[in-house]
């Protein structure tokens, strides 16, 4: 026989074991996706503001190219030195201001390749709209990890062609699958892509040569001023300052050219950025109603009212 339990319910004893609370499962990441409208608007009057800082610097450089090699001559006065010197310092401020503006677009541009690449990932998430699937499912539309988005503009070597390789891959991966394939995004990016890796390189090689220039000027007048006779008080100079203006008219030349390729490397990325936008846009938001697809299975009814009958089964008092 079982006694009655002498009184109300303790709980458990001191030493029986007591159940312990489950342990919380950290939330699962879910992509989420960001207009890139704002972002792309601020990058592309950045590039305009830089394009056109650019041209009024090759302007600035041509108009004071004539006092230069006056300068280097000896064909200036004091006063026309003196306002020479003024032309040219003048510039100076002009050019770091290209300087500013130029890396001002470049962050820009990073924020909003950075939020592009994370918009495609929700776009190829089952939380998405228009959900795709990526042809390779294990490595995903992209062939670069999320990482190289900034570290491949400033890695050297791969700097040449892994950050075509990410705005490729995000452009291939923003194209709706329904979109007829034009070749009007292609265009852009290669466009793009050339003259911005041209630009580099001839206003960094440019830069280096002059430096190069003015050095090897400076080394070869200290050669004939060493090796000219004593006694007289001149120095024939003059192969040199022919080879300063020359340097000088490569300077203004190499930088005209990198305006150029500037401003249309800044036309080809402003396109290719607002047709990635509109793209990202389009398949992110949800299709209308009567474009959304039906259900699988055969079509469902509402059942019919019966009124109650002398046949028909009534439940009720």
């Amino acid at each position: 026989m079982t006694q009655p339990y002498p009184g109300p319910y303790q709980g458990p004893g001191p030493y029986q074991q007591r159940p312990y609370p489950p342990l919380p499962y950290p939330a699962p990441i879910v992509p989420r996706y960001r207009p890139l409208r704002k972002v792309a608007i601020v990058s592309i009057v950045l590039m305009g503001l830089t394009s056109l800082a650019a041209v009024i610097q090759s302007v600035l450089l041509w108009r004071s190219y004539d006092e230069v090699k006056r300068l280097v001559y000896g064909l200036l006065s004091e006063e026309e030195i003196d306002r020479g010197v003024e032309s040219i310092s003048g510039t100076g401020p002009l050019l770091n201001l290209v300087s500013y503006l130029l890396m001002g677009t470049g962050i820009a541009f990073l924020i909003w390749l950075w939020q592009a690449r994370e918009n495609t990932d929700f776009l190829y998430s089952p939380f998405a709209p228009r959900p795709a699937f990526p042809a390779d499912p294990v490595r995903g539309p992209h062939r670069r990890a999320s990482g190289w988005v900034v570290g491949a503009w400033f890695c050297p070597i791969v700097q040449f062609w892994y950050p075509f390789q990410i705005v490729q891959d995000i452009t291939k991966a923003s194209e709706p699958p329904e979109a007829p394939r034009s070749g009007r995004a292609r265009t852009l990016l290669y466009s793009w892509w050339a003259t911005w890796t041209a630009f580099w390189v001839i206003l960094v090689g440019g830069g280096a040569v002059a430096v190069i220039g003015f050095i090897v000027w400076f080394i070869r007048l200290v050669q004939v001023s060493e090796s000219s006779d004593a006694g007289s008080p001149y120095v024939d100079i003059y192969d040199m300052q022919d080879f300063m203006v020359r340097v000088a008219l490569g300077v203004d030349i190499g930088f005209t050219v990198a305006t150029v390729l500037l401003i249309v490397a800044a036309v080809a990325a402003s396109f290719l950025m607002l047709q990635v936008t509109d793209w990202q846009h389009t398949r992110a938001t949800p299709p209308p109603i009567q474009d959304q697809p039906r259900p699988f299975g055969p079509p469902q009814y509402a059942p019919r009212y019966h009124r109650p009958g002398p046949n028909f089964p009534t439940y009720g008092p």
